[in-house]
Parts: structure tokens; C-alpha cells; sequence
């Protein structure tokens, strides 16, 4: 089993930012993709931002040149620094990983950013 641990939600006006900080903890024996996905109030959840086991970045286009991931992979640990928040941004932000060689999806208990006009 791994737990993912998310930190750092909260409420914040428009045009501020904020920082999510994910760890993961447990039967870890290599992390394959590391993402962040987000969930608004009758939305489906939308993938954010991802970072695969050999580095690479992916993004929403509705965050690209806003949001930036970073994944410490010594540590299992995953950031979304949030830049230039808009009130569109607000929902609640879960972690989001899975193993190499298995299946299974993990996922955090989620986090709430919301953002105010």
C-alpha cells in the first residue's frame, strides 16, 4: 500500500499564489508517474500537471505559464508552486501516483484552494 500525504491548500484572492506540497509513504518501490489533478463542484476531475519516473512535465493548458510541478524523486515527494491563481482555479487538488510495474492507482485524500474575486 502507499499513502500520499497532500499539504497546503487554503484561500487566497485572486492573483496570489499558493504551494501544494504531496508525500508519498509505504510499500514504495519505484514511483512511476507523479501527478496533481483538481475536482470542481460538478466538474469531472482534469489531470493539472504530471511528472513521469524519467522527468518529463506536463501541464494543463489552462495552467501552463502559471503553475509549475516539481517531483523530488530521492524523497517521493511532488509540489505544485501556484502562480497568478484565478477564481477558475478553485477545487479541491488530490495527488495522484502510480507504481512501476503495477496498476494500481493511489490518490491523496485532496487538499482545498480556493480562490476569491
Amino acid at each position: 500500500q502507499v499513502q500520499l500525504v497532500e499539504s497546503g491548500g487554503g484561500l487566497v484572492q485572486a492573483g496570489g499564489s499558493l504551494r501544494l506540497s504531496c508525500a508519498a509513504s509505504g510499500s514504495i518501490l519505484i514511483i512511476n508517474n507523479m501527478d496533481w489533478y483538481r475536482q470542481a463542484p460538478g466538474k469531472q476531475r482534469e489531470l493539472v500537471a504530471s511528472t513521469t519516473r524519467c522527468g518529463s512535465t506536463n501541464y494543463a493548458d489552462s495552467v501552463k505559464g502559471r503553475f509549475t510541478v516539481s517531483r523530488d524523486y530521492a524523497k517521493n515527494t511532488v509540489s505544485l508552486q501556484m502562480n497568478s491563481l484565478k477564481p477558475e482555479d478553485t477545487a479541491v487538488y488530490y495527488c495522484y501516483c502510480d507504481l512501476l510495474l503495477s496498476t494500481n492507482p493511489y490518490w491523496g485524500q485532496g487538499t482545498q484552494v480556493t480562490v476569491s474575486s
